[in-house]
């Protein structure tokens, strides 16, 4: 696929990011030497770092930058997490990051940089790599953070039933994921659509926390709503609850 993608007009620096799950050596010195870009790796807590006194665990590796951090602050000295700042879709996020090059186990030599989001440093730490020795972590940072929204709409993507297919052949499967895309965009669509937001509280009373699922939950809540409201009209009017009724069930049994 991206031999395919680099293989049209693309520019040569185009960078390309990618997970964890992505970042394994062979993966990556195919990106590295076979296609010649740059590229901003996900490594674990669990990677190995190259030190002069031998391997030691990224997490590990963390805590004892974080002492040095630490006791360099208190003596006013350099801090060896350095402060930064990135746009990301018009707002300013704040990081604190270790940036250095270091030799990774079975990568080689990479750029390393290691983020907090506290500036207590008390948080999980993010790990990235990259095969541009001299880039900043300000540059990794933005362009690995660009890969959020790829987890995001896989998790969310889930949730409005991208794993729940139960066909065989391509085509289908094909068919069942462009489905589940056209409703997970509806869903984002629906957080601009300021008559739906208004129906939404009023009926169901809720707070919407801005997630494609929090929107799903309370559509279909919505929907129950209308269901009910119709169901009690019907009724209102003299209706019998079989009469009702019985439009709703033909649907649903064809």
């Amino acid at each position: 696929m991206l031999s395919a993608f680099f293989a049209t007009d693309q520019p040569a620096t185009f960078p390309v990011t990618f997970d964890s799950w992505y970042t394994q050596p062979a993966f990556c010195r195919f990106v590295d030497k076979t296609l010649k870009v740059p590229y901003v790796g996900t490594l674990t807590a669990d990677d190995l770092v190259v030190l002069k006194q031998g391997q030691q665990r990224l997490e590990a590796f963390d805590v004892q930058l974080q002492q040095e951090h630490h006791e360099t602050v208190k003596a006013k000295g350099r801090p060896v997490f350095r402060k930064l700042s990135i746009t990301y879709k018009g707002e300013q996020e704040t990081y604190y990051s270790y940036c250095n090059t270091h030799h990774i186990h079975n990568f080689g030599k990479q750029r390393c940089v290691i983020n907090h989001r506290k500036a207590d440093l008390s948080d999980s730490a993010t790990y990235f790599i990259s095969n541009k020795l001299n880039w900043q972590a300000g540059g990794l940072t933005r362009i690995r953070r660009h890969r959020w929204p790829v987890e995001v709409y896989h998790e969310e993507g889930k949730a409005a039933g991208l794993d729940q297919y139960q066909v065989r052949d391509f085509e289908a499967i094909s068919r069942h994921i462009a489905l589940v895309a056209v409703t997970y965009s509806l869903l984002r669509a629906a957080q601009h659509d300021e008559a739906l937001l208004h129906k939404l509280q009023r009926h169901v009373q809720t707070t919407l926390d801005g997630s494609a699922g929090s929107w799903r939950r309370n559509t279909q809540a919505q929907a129950l709503w209308t269901l009910a409201t119709f169901i009690a009209i019907g009724l209102s009017q003299g209706q019998t609850l079989q009469d009702v009724m019985e439009p709703l069930l033909a649907v649903f049994a064809y």
